[in-house]
């Protein structure tokens, strides 16, 4: 892969930014979009899911 961690963490900044400020808009979608794609072909895609589906199953005991 091309680009390397350190600009999968430079995309995850900038979208924080711009989600936290209120000012996600067209193009700013399109970077959140690339680095999802981003994310997903990294070493962190696994913890993630594994993570999101840890808190599913504990959200689901909850309401059952």
């Amino acid at each position: 892969m091309a680009l390397s961690v350190s600009a999968l963490v430079l995309f995850g900044i900038i979208c924080f930014i711009f989600i936290r400020n209120k000012q996600l808009k067209t193009g700013h979608f399109i970077l959140a979009a690339l680095f999802g794609f981003m994310l997903n072909q990294s070493t962190a895609a696994k913890p993630i899911q594994d993570f999101l589906a840890q808190i599913a199953k504990s959200i689901s005991s909850i309401a059952s």
